[in-house]
């Protein structure tokens, strides 16, 4: 089975007391964790079993569509 590499767009979302993320072309793949650090290796392990999950139930893996970026005002 040929496997092809996607890069996933993840919001991070920082709280009162962890660290939150989701993926918007995966809906429903979400995670948690006490630092940013740790959450980068959760959303790793969230997006790949997430994905593995479609494949089994014979579902297409969506293709990346959302883009990020920041834009610094004065306020």
């Amino acid at each position: 089975m040929n496997r092809v590499k996607h890069e996933y767009t993840v919001i991070y979302e920082k709280g009162a007391r962890n660290w939150s993320a989701y993926v918007p072309d995966l809906p429903g793949c979400v995670g948690s964790a006490k630092t940013q650090a740790q959450l980068v290796r959760v959303m790793r392990q969230a997006i790949e079993f997430h994905i593995e999950g479609l494949v089994a139930h014979g579902e297409k893996v969506p293709e990346p569509t959302i883009e990020a970026g920041t834009v610094r005002v004065v306020a």
